[in-house]
């Protein structure tokens, strides 16, 4: 066993010990330390944006893009809304303990089933440091021991602000060791992390769909699958065509750099005619390149500039682009479009425009994804949201939790049994 191996398998245990204390915690505990710890952030916000001056100038020096700086970059403005963003889970219901069913058997065993934290969390997750905060303070509100390994990008952020949130929990009544950020800057760590079965109850990648596949093919620790979005938009031959530009643009162009952002169109052909030039215009004006098909940049030749659309290629249908990149295809039936969805999508959200009930009945009994929007952008799959409060991700498998991870999700269930003298 390496050294990082060692190093790991030691904050593993000690989280462990630290699930332990943590799991019988009342509500009133852990939102004590999660105030303790959005207060901290804020009053040492100038600590943490040294440290974090120090990674954004490493990525500048890197040749980072300026949007993967933007998200690596904190400021005193943004801190005080992460801070906030704390404070909001010390206001979300504790699910640990809650009653799920049970009652009194014919036999007269007392059964309950109650839910309980997942125990020992570890997160791997890319250059965002406010995942780091994010993470720490979902996994305490739902009675987990957190192990963080975000990405080199953000170590010394990272590092900063877990130290943070270990100085404001010595304070109270919540382990330290409850929040821990994994050692280790190379994929060694990360391994370490994924390997450490036994230790690590559940691991959640948060990131793109290269590091989500990396973890769930290396990982011998259980793994929720999060975050990666194939989403598409599906405009039926019976939509309302302004409903459906709106929705199309908001879907792509309102935030293109998350799961849930549109990646690509699928248009009934009975109204793409009229339906295209309207979308295209809109989208242009948004700043998005369009991949067509063949029939799009024909229509798209007819009534705008030939320039707007360039020609899409098989990589296209299944490329998550994560920016100003939309693939648009015209499609005879909704079976095609179906198809098409079952083929590329990742399961994360599918919606579809139109005004017949039976047409969307149909969509939503065939589509198989977390969420399925029925003429609603596809930005709306998103915990808050939903009114479930704050997220870890979006869960695209099946097995646990599926859809926004919020509280809830972040725990497990025991049964409990209570006899008098009962013997089978």
């Amino acid at each position: 066993m390496s050294d990082i191996e060692r190093e790991v398998r030691a904050v593993a245990e000690r989280a462990g010990d630290a699930a332990a204390d943590l799991a019988p915690l009342s509500r009133a505990v852990k939102d004590a330390a999660l105030e303790a710890i959005a207060d901290a952030l804020v009053k040492r916000a100038d600590e943490i944006t040294a440290a974090n001056a120090r990674d954004v100038a490493r990525a500048r020096e890197d040749g980072t893009s300026e949007a993967m700086i933007d998200r690596l970059t904190l400021t005193p403005q943004r801190i005080e809304a992460i801070a906030d963003a704390v404070r909001e889970i010390v206001e979300l219901p504790d699910p640990v303990g809650e009653s799920v069913r049970g009652g009194v058997l014919p036999n007269g065993l007392d059964l309950r089933q109650i839910r309980v934290p997942l125990g020992v969390v570890g997160i791997i997750y890319e250059g965002r440091p406010n995942v780091t905060v994010d993470a720490a303070a979902l996994c305490l509100k739902s009675g987990n021991a957190a192990l963080l390994r975000g990405s080199s990008s953000a170590y010394d952020s990272n590092t900063a602000i877990v130290g943070v949130i270990r100085d404001a929990l010595a304070d109270t009544g919540v382990p330290v060791d409850a929040v821990q950020l994994v050692p280790g800057r190379t994929r060694e760590s990360s391994l370490a992390l994924m390997r450490a079965r036994g230790l690590v109850d559940v691991l959640i990648p948060r990131g793109g769909g290269s590091l989500i596949q990396a973890v769930v093919r290396d990982s011998t620790v259980p793994v929720i699958e999060t975050g990666e979005g194939l989403c598409h938009v599906y405009v039926d031959a019976g939509a309302d065509l302004d409903k459906a530009v709106a929705i199309t643009v908001n879907a792509k162009a309102q935030r293109v750099s998350v799961c849930n952002s549109a990646e690509t169109l699928l248009v009934h052909e009975a109204v793409a005619e009229e339906f295209l030039p309207r979308v295209l215009a809109e989208l242009a004006q948004a700043g998005v390149t369009v991949h067509g098909d063949a029939r799009v940049r024909e229509i798209a030749a007819a009534h705008t500039s030939p320039a707007d659309v360039v020609e899409a290629t098989e990589e296209d249908w299944a490329t998550e682009y994560l920016s100003s990149d939309l693939a648009v295809r015209v499609v005879p039936t909704i079976d095609d479009a179906l198809a098409h969805i079952r083929r590329y999508s990742t399961k994360h959200t599918e919606a579809i425009v139109t005004d017949s009930l039976k047409t969307s009945r149909y969509f939503v009994s065939r589509v198989d994804a977390a969420a399925v929007m029925v003429n609603a952008s596809t930005r709306f799959t998103d915990g808050g949201e939903f009114g479930f409060g704050a997220e870890i991700g979006i869960s695209t498998q099946k097995l646990h939790a599926r859809g926004p991870m919020g509280l809830t999700e972040m725990t497990s269930t025991k049964y409990i049994v209570t006899g008098d003298g009962h013997v089978r």
